[in-house]
């Protein structure tokens, strides 16, 4: 398995260094980061924007199937659906949590829920990877 580490400088020069993610837990079924919520990431109002919950979220599905890929290949997302529950204000961190729940050869499906400093759920995204030749 990728260790944390190593993940983490594969993500730094690409989108979700970004916008600053930071893995925590790197696990087959469990991928857990964490990410300031800056002005640059928001909206109007200080509150972390619709699109950096997705991204963010997408980002976790992603790595999670990394994690799980047999060699030779790789990944993309095919389908992804978003729930907007609460805000996340400016200056905070929200932490994610993304959950297996379908690891299979073609495809894997990905739930991730994302929280505000307060713990509330701000977001539940579930997303679809295609599994494909490298």
């Amino acid at each position: 398995m990728i260790a944390i580490e190593e993940m983490q400088q594969m993500l730094e020069p690409l989108f979700p260094g970004l916008m600053g993610l930071r893995l925590v837990t790197l696990e087959p079924d469990k991928v857990v980061a964490e990410m300031q919520v800056r002005p640059d990431l928001c909206t109007a109002g200080g509150i972390l924007h619709g699109g950096a919950y997705m991204a963010f979220a997408d980002t976790l599905g992603a790595v999670g199937t990394v994690l799980n890929l047999p060699a030779g290949k790789r990944t993309t997302t095919t389908d992804s659906s978003t729930k907007f529950i609460a805000g996340a204000k400016v200056g905070s961190t929200v932490t994610g949590e993304s959950l297996a729940l379908h690891r299979g050869r073609t495809t894997m499906v990905w739930q991730t829920s994302i929280r505000n400093a307060e713990g509330r759920l701000c977001a539940l995204v579930t997303q679809t990877q295609l599994v494909i030749e490298g």
